[in-house]
């Protein structure tokens, strides 16, 4: 009996060394070396962004546009401080970030860069109002796109609940509420099921990216009204986004789908996907717990994470077309993916083993990033095409504002995991 309770101890030991080792290893990285890796990139984009303006023809730069001629050819010197969706999700990265890291200098300089753009508007606003259709910050003032409104007006919404004391807190509010409304009263087009499109490049096209463009604000003006039209519209176009692009064949999204001939595109396109899980989780993120058809919607998400997580490299990321293995590997699907997954995890949504996912994910991220925390391998702005060769040969340089805010979502994110476990 001694030895069969002696042996029974040896293995109840070894049992604890090897699951101690086993959770010791849970995580490659510790959270404050994935702060750091996010921090650095954030100090990149800081350090890289400017305030002021410059003179195309002549080179000469001001500070403000005051005084400054209607007929000059002025515009913004930083990129940062455009009117480009990608900043949008910037802002969403850069509060998110600060909040999860207690940082205030992340969500201030989010809060800037609007207040430097809403500052300087008169002066772009009248040379628009005369004609000037191309001018600086033209997507703000004509708002015919969810491009020019969804993404940029979920960050400053953000911005907004992060921070209440800016002096332009005003013109903010009615900039989101406008935009909100524009969206929810079908933005740039609709099917006759109310499902947004774009009239191009054939007529009533989906794209996946829309669902992003559309429902990131929408969710956003459910949280802040209270209004639950603002949740029903969004739930809506989750549904009909994954009747139209889902493909049960491969588990995956379809970039688009053409209405005049009632068929998918050739491309199962990464950002697109990751548009798409973006979209799904940002509704969740502002959903009530007991809104009618959460679980639902939340099914819907896992559904797409079983999908994308077949197709994940070995490295960790993910390829420019998804089930393309010849196709690039492509950061900012990658980092979306990232995000999604850890944060559906976090919030309890999903199963944790799932986190192992984000982890392998964050893995290959950290080998795209530089030590000065540029990112590398980012596909540029890409349009629908018949044509799968052109998804293949897309440029994929260093620094493309597409993986910007992506990555600050999903390094914080899988911060938050791997602390809140370290913690137990």
């Amino acid at each position: 009996m001694k030895r069969i309770n002696d042996a029974v101890k040896r293995w109840r030991y070894s049992f604890t060394i090897i699951f101690l080792l086993f959770s010791s290893n849970l995580f490659a990285q510790s959270a404050d070396q994935i702060r750091q890796t996010v921090n650095k990139v954030a100090d990149h984009i800081i350090q890289s962004t400017s305030y002021g303006f410059v003179n195309t023809k002549t080179g000469e730069r001001y500070a403000s546009v005051e005084g400054i001629p209607d007929t000059a050819d002025i515009k913004p010197e930083s990129r940062y401080t455009t009117w480009f969706y990608p900043y949008g999700v910037l802002a969403t990265g850069m509060v998110h970030a600060g909040e999860i890291f207690h940082e205030q200098k992340l969500i201030s300089y989010a809060l800037h860069n609007y207040e430097f753009i809403f500052n300087n508007l008169d002066y772009f606003k009248r040379k628009y109002e005369k004609g000037e259709h191309k001018v600086a910050y033209s997507g703000l003032f004509r708002m015919k796109y969810l491009d020019d409104c969804g993404a940029l007006g979920s960050g400053l919404a953000d911005v907004c609940m992060a921070d209440s004391n800016s002096a332009d807190e005003h013109e903010f509010r009615n900039y989101i509420y406008r935009a909100g409304g524009y969206i929810l009263n079908g933005g740039e087009a609709t099917l006759s099921d109310g499902t947004f499109c774009r009239p191009r490049p054939r007529k009533m096209t989906i794209w996946g990216d829309d669902l992003y463009m559309g429902i990131s604000l929408l969710a956003r003006m459910g949280k802040i009204t209270h209004h639950k039209k603002y949740f029903d519209e969004a739930a809506k176009q989750v549904v009909n986004f994954n009747k139209y692009l889902y493909d049960d064949r491969t588990g995956l999204f379809f970039h688009c789908w053409y209405s005049d001939i009632k068929m998918n595109g050739v491309a199962h396109w990464g950002r697109a996907n990751g548009w798409i899980m973006f979209a799904q989780v940002a509704l969740l993120n502002n959903l009530p717990e007991n809104y009618p058809g959460r679980q639902k919607l939340i099914h819907l998400l896992l559904r797409q994470i079983v999908g994308v997580s077949r197709y994940q490299d070995s490295s960790g990321l993910w390829h420019q077309l998804l089930d393309k293995p010849a196709s690039f590997l492509e950061t900012s699907c990658t980092a979306m993916f990232v995000y999604s997954i850890a944060r559906a995890v976090n919030e309890g949504w999903i199963p944790k083993a799932y986190l192992k996912v984000a982890e392998k994910g964050w893995q290959g991220l950290e080998t795209k990033i530089t030590g000065q925390g540029a990112i590398g391998d980012v596909c540029i702005g890409t349009n629908v095409s018949p044509d799968i060769a052109y998804y293949y040969s897309r440029p994929h340089p260093t620094d493309d504002p597409h993986a910007l805010g992506p990555v600050l979502l999903a390094g914080s994110e899988l911060y938050r995991a791997v602390s809140n476990e370290e913690n137990r």
